[in-house]
């Protein structure tokens, strides 16, 4: 069973920097970030596969955000830096454990974490 946990989350001003984890059991294909503000729909943030470790990001983070995934310790990272107050939002982890494309869609990932709260004051 792959279950994706999340911590991290916070409040920083805007400028600062955090980094959020989601450990996951089991084997996974290709891991991502979604988050989702109120009132929006969720979207995809970045996207990493673990094999290869190839990544893909949404233009809203590109040279803000790195994902990143330490195999060893079957953890998934998000290191977010220069945040902006839209960046607020619930970020949510995904798990895909069948080889296939993984894009930032929803339809692409099966597992999905419980989320963990990031809040960026202005």
């Amino acid at each position: 069973q792959v279950q994706p946990v999340e911590s991290g989350g916070g409040s920083v001003q805007a400028g600062g920097s955090l980094r959020l984890s989601c450990t996951v059991s089991g084997y996974t294909y290709c891991m991502a970030w979604f988050r989702q503000a109120p009132g929006k729909e969720r979207e995809g943030v970045a996207r990493i596969y673990n094999g290869s470790g190839s990544t893909l990001y949404a233009d809203s983070v590109k040279g803000r955000f790195t994902i990143s995934r330490d195999n060893a310790k079957n953890t998934l990272y998000l290191q977010m830096n220069s945040l902006k107050p839209e960046d607020t939002a619930m970020y949510y982890c995904a798990a895909r454990r069948s080889s296939a494309v993984c894009a930032l869609f929803q339809r692409d990932f099966g597992y999905w974490g419980q989320g963990t709260q990031v809040t960026i004051s202005s």
